[in-house]
């Protein structure tokens, strides 16, 4: 089976767990971008737990994530629904650096710790949810912890993690978000704290080949869970040569006509799957009629 997350509830129902694989979705976005390994680990944590807050929401609701925190990856964009369906992109994909001190991608030095993380939520109505909250480590997992805690109040725990291959081909990918829900006991929290101390980091569970059912197991030994859902992951674009053109419409006759009389024509590309789209000169001057 490929990519896919789960829902669960867990310590007699008062935690809400989602575990994830995402090995072969952010494959997909490595071989699109031509990501270098540290800006891979950037942007597949990114998407994971984007994926993951999209997985929380219901109907046809989505999430869009901003990370700018100003270190030379620039931007990162991702966005994804209630489906499973996810796609993101890096403005500099070319960002590599030696092993951190803990021998791991140094991501906090290409995501930088100066920014901000912001959440938009479509929620299908007229004005949008918009959260943003300051980069506190730059290591993603720990700064998508924060938000939770500061703009949704929801304490939560956060493990995102990317394996990547001498050749920068993906290895290992996959996530988990934990939630503490209302009337949560302490001593629940406290054995939760405990065990995300001991376990291994979650990229490394992964590429033993442990699954979403078996990252369950992992956090919780004694089995207190239960499965509510299953669906699967994937990238996915819904760009179009008909979305675009209209985009180049918006642009106004002018700017058109001056593409038909300088290039005979245009060529978009899309930023989240680097599909190119290429306009000719009459179809240009449908747009503009």
């Amino acid at each position: 089976m490929g990519d896919y997350f789960i829902k669960a509830l867990a310590c007699n129902n008062s935690l809400r767990v989602i575990t994830t694989v995402t090995t072969e979705t952010i494959r997909e976005a490595q071989s699109r971008h031509k990501t270098w390994p540290t800006a891979t680990a950037a942007l597949g944590r990114t998407m994971t737990a984007t994926m993951m807050m999209a997985a929380q929401q219901k109907g046809d609701e989505k999430i869009t994530v901003t990370v700018q925190g100003g270190g030379p990856i620039g931007a990162i964009i991702s966005d994804a629904d209630t489906q499973g369906r996810v796609r993101g992109y890096v403005t500099n994909p070319n960002v590599h650096f030696e092993l951190n001190a803990h021998r791991k991608l140094d991501v906090a030095r290409a995501v930088g710790t100066s920014g901000f993380l912001s959440v938009v939520k479509d929620l299908g109505l007229r004005e949008n949810f918009t959260g943003r909250v300051p980069i506190v480590s730059g290591e993603l997992g720990d700064d998508f912890t924060y938000y939770f805690a500061r703009s949704e109040q929801v304490p939560s725990a956060v493990g995102v993690g990317v394996l990547v291959n001498p050749d920068h081909s993906v290895k290992a990918a996959g996530g988990f978000i934990i939630q503490v829900l209302p009337g949560a006991e302490d001593s629940v929290i406290g054995k939760l704290e405990e065990r995300l101390k001991e376990i291994p980091p979650i990229s490394k569970l992964i590429d033993a080949g442990h699954s979403p059912e078996q990252l369950l197991d992992d956090l919780f030994p004694d089995g207190d869970y239960r499965e509510l859902q299953k669906h699967p992951v994937h990238f996915h674009c819904d760009c179009s040569k008909e979305k675009f053109g209209d985009s180049i419409s918006g642009l106004g006759a002018k700017e058109i006509q001056a593409m038909i009389e300088e290039d005979g024509g245009a060529e978009v590309t899309c930023q989240f799957c680097e599909t190119r789209y290429h306009f000719t000169a009459d179809e240009l001057k449908t747009l503009i009629n």
